[in-house]
């Protein structure tokens, strides 16, 4: 990894710790917030998943669950008294 990816890392890693407990933000949000290309560069760091982050609170633009970890991830949005519906979280009331 180079120094530029591991200062992206860090930040991102910075930026989705700083999501307070029952409020969501989306890839998009994070990588406007950091100034990032894409905001798929945001997934590309959580996907890693080497530090323990509130990972479960970053969405998809339209509000949808991460694929292949709804499950877990709408458990962990429920226990923070985040309402999910049909694998979606609504975006105007819970978004950060």
């Amino acid at each position: 990894m180079t120094r530029a990816n591991a200062s992206v890392d860090e930040r991102v890693k910075a930026a989705v710790r700083t999501i307070p407990e029952g409020y969501v933000m989306t890839y998009g949000d994070i990588a406007r917030r950091l100034g990032l290309k894409t905001a798929r560069q945001v997934g590309t760091v959580l996907a890693r998943g080497s530090d323990p982050i509130p990972w479960h609170r970053v969405l998809h633009a339209n509000g949808m669950l991460v694929e292949g970890l709804s499950a877990e991830q709408s458990r962990l949005l429920r226990s923070e008294r985040i309402e999910v519906h049909r694998g979606r979280v609504n975006l105007k009331q819970y978004r950060w």
